[in-house]
């Protein structure tokens, strides 16, 4: 029915292309790239034995928007789906656009060195207009809007869990739950334990750098800022238990904000236990956290990224987390002139994930719905020309996927409030 080419074997990507060959229905033919085409051809050997689905590999770097072309219009897919990093999230959508074919994604792009002059001008201006400070944001993608539709192609950003998942969840309050959203947290609680005093579920360098930045919300309009990790909550966590969660910038608020001008406040709270923040603010405090290039020896390093080969490799985690994640949304507003407050929330076992794919939730929660996101692109159930967030189409079938995939969902409707 369809042919995907997947850009990225790294844990997220595993997990989506496992679950790509278990839809083999829609994904007839899928082709994995990557820098390092002995993985694609590992997971490969270790898939197609259980699947109908015709899986080729390709080397790529993506980084070189020609290389990415070259690919695409030898293999001709009906559409990209991007699990690399972040950093390339611009140079796929260049190689879509100038191949004309459909674009997909679970975050948004994030530049890898934040040092660089020419970039730390932009940065600057976007801080200025934007009123929060965050490295990442959507304004990069957004801008191809126009090129997009001129292309007559699709652009789905943020179809992960968190962007993603939680950003279908307030589609599917509002259709169904609500007349009006006034309020929406977003919680994200691991409550997995991996035996190692300090690991990073999911990439070391993404995941330091996003926590170690200004925290903000939107409310009445308007960004607020604050310190990184100076708003905590406790929570009381269906199936997980009482947990401490901190205030951080995700980019679906920027999303929701503009998508859902009624809400008065959204705000995304993270769980992380003491030893992580102990951790993380020492190594903060000797410079391990900086992105710019350091000398050594006569050899430049930048400290995060060489941070990064010291710690566990989060695709290592899987066979030794125990636990759960619960991950959702509490909306509060009205419907039929009456006060509502529901909690809309998934809950993940880190144990069974690994039986079924041989990952952890983390990768788990954000692959699923990264294969579910391609389903509604190349299945035509989400269509239209531009560049859009998960949120601006119809939740329903998503929703309906979600249950079917592996990532039941709950609703909530007498849950406990974050203050």
């Amino acid at each position: 029915m369809s042919r995907l080419l997947i850009i990225g074997c790294g844990g997220v990507a595993q997990v989506a292309i496992t679950k790509c060959c278990q839809n083999s229905e829609v994904f007839t033919e899928i082709c994995i790239a990557s820098r390092t085409v002995s993985k694609c051809e590992a997971l490969k050997e270790k898939l197609e034995k259980n699947t109908t689905t015709k899986i080729t590999t390709a080397k790529v770097d993506a980084d070189n928007v020609d290389e990415l072309v070259a690919l695409i219009e030898s293999y001709k897919p009906e559409a990209v789906l991007n699990l690399a990093l972040p950093y390339q999230d611009l140079t796929i959508m260049d190689a879509c656009l100038k191949t004309k074919v459909n674009y997909i994604d679970t975050a948004n792009y994030e530049p890898e060195d934040t040092e660089d002059p020419e970039w730390k001008a932009i940065y600057e201006k976007r801080c200025k207009e934007a009123g929060f400070s965050a490295y990442f944001d959507y304004s990069w993608q957004w801008a191809y809007q126009d090129r997009f539709k001129e292309a007559n192609i699709l652009g789905l950003l943020g179809t992960g869990f968190d962007p993603g998942v939680t950003s279908v969840f307030t589609a599917y309050a509002k259709k169904h739950y609500f007349d009006t959203i006034e309020s929406v947290d977003i919680l994200d609680c691991n409550g997995g334990d991996h035996g190692y005093p300090f690991a990073t579920n999911f990439n070391p360098e993404i995941n330091l750098r996003e926590v170690s930045a200004p925290g903000s919300y939107w409310e009445d309009g308007h960004w607020v800022e604050i310190p990184a990790m100076s708003i905590k909550r406790e929570y009381d966590f269906p199936e997980v238990g009482m947990k401490d969660m901190y205030l951080l910038h995700h980019e679906e608020i920027e999303s929701l904000a503009k998508n859902y001008p009624e809400i008065k406040r959204i705000r995304f709270f993270m769980t992380f236990g003491q030893s992580y923040l102990t951790h993380m603010k020492c190594l903060e405090n000797v410079g391990m956290l900086r992105t710019d290039p350091v000398n050594f020896n006569g050899v430049d390093i930048v400290p995060i990224q060489f941070l990064k080969e010291l710690l566990p490799d989060p695709a290592t985690l899987g066979p030794r987390t125990v636990g759960k994640t619960n991950i959702g949304c509490i909306f509060k507003g009205k419907k039929d002139g009456k006060d509502k407050t529901i909690y809309i929330y998934n809950v993940c076992d880190h144990q069974e994930c690994y039986k079924e794919v041989g990952s952890q939730a983390i990768s788990y929660t954000t692959g699923v719905p990264a294969m579910i996101g391609a389903m509604m692109v190349v299945t035509g159930k989400w269509n239209g020309t531009g560049v859009f967030n998960v949120e601006e189409f119809d939740p329903d079938p998503y929703m309906e996927a979600l249950n079917k995939w592996g990532l039941p969902w709950v609703v909530d409707e007498n849950p406990a409030i974050v203050e």
